[in-house]
């Protein structure tokens, strides 16, 4: 099958003056780019993503979270300051390392993905989506991108270097790329509060809709950040997800 890199600027969007405003133009994210994104990212793409709550399970046991407003704010603090920005750092420079291309780069983003996770149980989470998500893409969408990354690291796979690879493979922009990222990992916690709380379907929707200036923030932050300065002051996620291996009765596994 072959692979056509897919261009995400037009040329109006190069040449500021062209829109007649003289102003630049956002990069327009084709069709196919944004098919491919939908596909890999929605709730159906056998990843296993719905099994997994980053620890939130045990927040809501513990009384952390028991409504929206608090469910908002713990997915503020995991996207902004926690593992949601890491992974953001991350995904940046793996799909940067990937459209270099330079080997070194990748192996040393995968090595520091795998490495980065606080419990045992984040680690299952990130390598099992991230070795389903490589599978499944490899069968399904193939690209170059996602061989390069099997052979540059023989370890496990974390989650947002496999999105990322595959992003940057298939021709696929960083900003609008990571954007989706965020917005499903913020979404599938969301889901896991309106099981786990209960929630209304439209009290998490709210939740959604308030995360969004959040998710565009990190993702501006995540894009500047360098891989040295990744690092994350979500502690008491963090002890969710120690604590939520212990819990007595579980729905998630993390």
């Amino acid at each position: 099958m072959a692979h056509e890199g897919l261009p995400l600027v037009t040329s109006a969007d190069r040449d500021p003056g062209a829109s007649g405003t003289g102003m630049p133009q956002a990069p327009e994210v084709t069709d196919r780019a944004l098919y491919r994104l939908i596909a890999w990212l929605s709730p159906s793409y056998p990843v296993g993503a719905f099994s997994y709550s980053g620890g939130l399970e045990y927040a809501v046991e513990a009384g952390d979270v028991n409504d929206a407003d608090a469910l908002l704010a713990w997915i503020t603090v995991i996207i902004a300051e926690g593992s949601g920005f890491c992974d953001a750092v991350l995904f940046a420079h793996a799909h940067r390392a990937v459209s270099a291309p330079d080997e070194a780069a990748l192996r040393t983003v995968a090595e520091l993905a795998a490495a980065l996770s606080p419990s045992r149980e984040r680690h299952l989470e990130t390598t099992a989506q991230g070795r389903a998500f490589i599978d499944v893409t490899q069968a399904t969408w193939p690209c170059a991108a996602l061989d390069a990354l099997v052979a540059a690291w023989s370890g496990p796979f974390a989650y947002p270097v496999a999105v990322a690879s595959a992003a940057a493979g298939h021709g696929i922009a960083l900003r609008p790329a990571l954007l989706a990222y965020l917005h499903a990992v913020a979404a599938n916690l969301v889901f896991a509060g309106v099981r786990v709380i209960p929630l209304g379907q439209t009290a998490g929707q709210r939740v959604v809709a308030a995360l969004e200036t959040v998710i565009s923030g990190t993702v501006a932050r995540a894009l500047a950040t360098p891989l040295d300065d990744v690092a994350s002051s979500a502690l008491r996620a963090d002890l969710a997800s120690l604590r939520h291996e212990t819990q007595y009765t579980r729905l998630f596994r993390s």
